[in-house]
């Protein structure tokens, strides 16, 4: 049994309109609504549903205020679907259904287990021509997107005060590999021996804390990346951090203020890993988490980094009056 990735994610919100503006605005396509929620999906059918915090068809919140509820992962088959039964019991939250099974992990986030629905897709992003190696893209420029349309849900990310049994969860009940680890502070974790540097990650807090930091959605290359983020901030929604890069696995990206809950990331460009890769040890700290990265993001307009604008009236070269002599 190996679970593919995520299928869903379900938010518990308070201001349903505002959220499902910002869904739309990150390029994810409304599906479905009702006055109490809405169904969203990315290109490839992955599926992002908000719903009212009071609703009482949600799982049990792990923090209060808008955050993830659920978060589901699929599997390939029946069979596999299968081999789950009675795995899960005598824990909270404990459910088996003949087309879902689930139950509440030690951090007290519901999770469920269905047979995939996510499409396959025909997209690529724009190869790379990097120096000592045959160039990939001949004749042709690289992309420059006006926005973004997220491929899937790619990995998510939480606090936890249960760092080791939550991880002993998802590795021994799942079948989740260890990519990278801070020692007894957090775990990167994939959910196949094959596949992108993390779908999960836990980190444990100083203080002690449970809750959402961020859903992360995969984009096709960097410039979608830097297309999107700059829509977004067009469209009038804060950044968190970014654009950067991640030394860990490598990845480019963009965090945004989600009115869902927590932040929410653009990606692009993780390293891929196999059984052969070897977990390293980090010490948590702001060089660690980040190679590079814009702090307050960059204005959409201009192209600048925010509140650079109004020094440079985004003006080109030769626009610019030339300083006096």
């Amino acid at each position: 049994m190996t679970i593919l990735g995520i299928e869903q994610i379900t938010y518990g919100v308070t201001d349903l309109a505002s959220c499902r503006r910002f869904l739309a605005d990150w390029g994810l396509r409304e599906v479905d609504c009702t006055e109490r929620s809405a169904y969203f999906e990315t290109l490839n059918g992955c599926r992002v549903h908000a719903v009212a915090h009071d609703d009482p068809s949600l799982p049990p919140a792990f923090e209060d205020g808008p955050t993830l509820r659920e978060v589901t992962w699929g599997v390939a088959t029946r069979a596999e679907l299968d081999a789950l039964r009675g795995r899960f019991a005598g824990r909270a939250g404990h459910f088996e259904h003949d087309d879902a099974v689930g139950c509440i992990d030690p951090n007290g986030l519901a999770i469920r287990i269905e047979v995939t629905r996510k499409r396959t897709i025909d997209q690529q992003g724009s190869p790379a021509n990097p120096w000592g190696y045959p160039p990939a893209r001949i004749d042709t420029p690289g992309p420059v997107y006006q926005r973004a349309e997220p491929v899937e849900v790619g990995h998510v990310v939480f606090f936890t005060d249960a760092l080791a049994g939550t991880e002993a969860f998802y590795r021994e009940l799942l079948g989740f590999e260890i990519s990278d680890r801070y020692p007894e502070r957090g775990t990167f974790m994939r959910c196949s021996p094959h596949g992108g540097h993390h779908d999960l990650f836990l980190l444990s807090l100083p203080g002690g804390k449970r809750g959402l930091n961020h859903v992360a959605f995969t984009v096709r290359d960097i410039h979608e990346v830097f297309g999107g983020g700059l829509h977004i901030s067009r469209c009038g929604w804060n950044t968190q951090l970014g654009p950067g890069r991640h030394p860990i696995s490598s990845a480019y990206f963009w965090y945004f203020q989600n009115p869902c809950g927590a932040l929410i990331e653009y990606y692009a460009d993780e390293d891929y890993l196999t059984p052969e890769w070897q977990p390293r040890e980090f010490e948590p700290g702001p060089t660690t988490f980040a190679e590079w990265a814009v702090d307050g993001g960059l204005d959409g307009h201009s192209r600048r980094q925010a509140g650079a604008a109004k020094n440079l009236r985004a003006a080109f070269l030769t626009d610019r009056k030339a300083p006096a002599s």
